[in-house]
């Protein structure tokens, strides 16, 4: 995929606040309402999702944490060192589609995130709140706000002009190949079936890596967040360093929520995980 920067169409101020003051809602520069749970002075986020239990709660009784176990049970089996290989291989060509940022955000109305214990909407609902909340809570960080909008384009892979690819090989929680399966892993129990699993290169703690490599040198479960990163490091992103790493880790819950693999990291991840960390 290729990103094409465009020229806004600009709406007047006075077009702006006329809408604010009818609706009483805030609205985005781009002349979207924000919801109201975004309008105080700064975001407040809920205590339970939309169905009626804690924030990734993984052990909640719900049909839909029912879909989301075997959503993980496909991935832990099918997300291998040999396969994510083949698919850097593959979408680093990006010769999918040309588009400008605003049109590859409307295919998001389409997508739906399967491995999602919390929301089950359209995606794009996700790109705008994320970014508005992140603006607000920090206005002067604009590379913020711009990674938080496009964080999660990379799910346009679900999409049949993007190769249609499963789920599982799309979004959820992603993982360190090429070493052992920390048990910080949702749902650890079905990597026993990944043919990964009992490969002697791969399951000691470190594997094939060293103590301080850097994460650039250790190969994730293929998914949205690696496709968006090589979309914006081959577009010539000037989004910073802890920008780029806020794309390319931001499902990487074992490490910044579990503070697995930590051993992984090299000086200047340890300074964008601070970042990344906000950005959660």
């Amino acid at each position: 995929m290729t990103i094409l920067m465009e020229k806004p169409e600009l709406v007047s101020q006075s077009d702006f606040q006329n809408h604010a003051d009818e609706s009483k809602e805030l609205v985005l520069d781009g002349g979207f309402p924000v919801p109201k749970s975004l309008s105080g002075e700064g975001f407040l986020a809920p205590e339970i999702n939309s169905f009626g239990n804690s924030f990734r709660d993984y052990n909640a009784e719900s049909e839909r944490q029912k879909s989301v176990e075997e959503f993980y049970k496909q991935q832990h089996v099918n997300q291998t060192y040999d396969f994510v290989q083949k698919m850097r291989e593959e979408y680093s060509k990006l010769n999918r589609m040309e588009m400008s940022i605003w049109e590859c955000c409307e295919l998001l109305n389409e997508v739906v995130d399967d491995s999602d214990p919390d929301l089950d909407e359209p995606q794009i609902q996700h790109l705008l709140q994320s970014a508005e909340a992140v603006r607000k809570d920090y206005p002067n960080e604009d590379w913020l706000h711009l990674t938080a909008l496009i964080h999660d384009l990379g799910k346009v892979l679900l999409l049949p002009k993007f190769g249609g690819l499963p789920q599982w090989a799309v979004v959820g929680d992603t993982f360190p190949l090429g070493c052992a399966f920390d048990e910080a892993n949702i749902h650890h129990k079905y990597f026993k079936e990944n043919p990964d699993y009992n490969n002697p290169s791969y399951n000691t703690k470190n594997g094939i890596y060293w103590d301080g490599c850097g994460l650039d040198n250790v190969t994730i479960s293929w998914g949205h967040d690696d496709y968006m990163y090589l979309v914006a490091k081959e577009n010539g992103t000037t989004l910073p360093s802890a920008g780029l790493f806020i794309i390319r880790y931001h499902s990487l819950y074992p490490l910044h929520t579990e503070e697995a693999y930590m051993q992984f990291l090299n000086d200047e991840d340890k300074e964008n995980l601070k970042w990344l960390r906000i950005f959660k």
